[in-house]
């Protein structure tokens, strides 16, 4: 069986138990965590480094910081990038002293071919809600998304035949979108309120994956 094949029964596996409905109370988040990739080549061969920024909710302050750095054995397949980054993100969150309620992934979940992105993957092996935010669209069926009115906190939905997938949301004035998306175990008002709340002016992004990426770049400096 082809490798393709066999990743895509194991995303149906997972497809019935997803959940677009908030498992905890706002109320109770005191940690959340920020996930980012990078990569690099070496010869023939792949390398990635996982960071995972764990930031107060209430303070917005950097609790923890922790990395793992890796070979990469899985090639890149369009759809299944979730088997590529999986090893790298539980071995990174095993170093974790902290215990996160909610984790934000750069990259998209239910926003997916198949309504399994990363986060969304991920969220049965973390055993934790989790959001994706992602800098870029990723065009499902054909299908474009309505540019949110020019104002802060303004959002529309991204519907694909009907369903609502995720939202394109305005972080800043007169800066391109950014999109959102459940992973599993929250809903979609919810995961777009989180967002905003980590949104400084510095930046179109939440704080949490921004300062996840900043540091995959520092690291990936450090290791090539």
């Amino acid at each position: 069986m082809k490798r393709e094949e066999l990743y895509r029964i194991e995303q149906e596996k997972w497809l019935s138990k997803i959940s677009l409905k908030n498992n905890f109370q706002l109320a109770d988040i005191r940690l959340v965590a920020g996930v980012d990739i990078a990569y690099w080549t070496e010869g023939e061969n792949n390398f990635g480094v996982c960071c995972v920024v764990v930031i107060d909710y209430i303070t917005k302050q950097i609790i923890e910081e922790v990395e793992y750095c890796g070979q990469i054995v899985v090639p890149y397949i369009s759809g299944y990038l979730a088997f590529r980054e999986l090893p790298l993100v539980m071995e990174a969150v095993k170093r974790m002293q902290s215990k996160p309620d909610l984790y934000m992934f750069d990259g998209n979940g239910y926003l997916h071919f198949r309504k399994m992105g990363i986060a969304t993957h991920a969220s049965f092996y973390l055993n934790k809600p989790t959001i994706l935010v992602a800098k870029s669209y990723l065009r499902i069926e054909e299908t474009d998304f309505q540019m949110p009115t020019n104002e802060v906190g303004n959002f529309t939905n991204i519907k694909v035949n009907g369903e609502i997938y995720g939202a394109a949301l305005r972080t800043r004035k007169d800066v391109k979108p950014i999109f959102v998306s459940c992973g599993n175990w929250i809903d979609l008002e919810t995961s777009i309120k989180i967002t905003q709340h980590f949104i400084e002016k510095s930046s179109r992004l939440p704080i949490t994956t921004r300062y996840a990426d900043l540091a995959t770049h520092e690291s990936r400096r450090k290791y090539s």
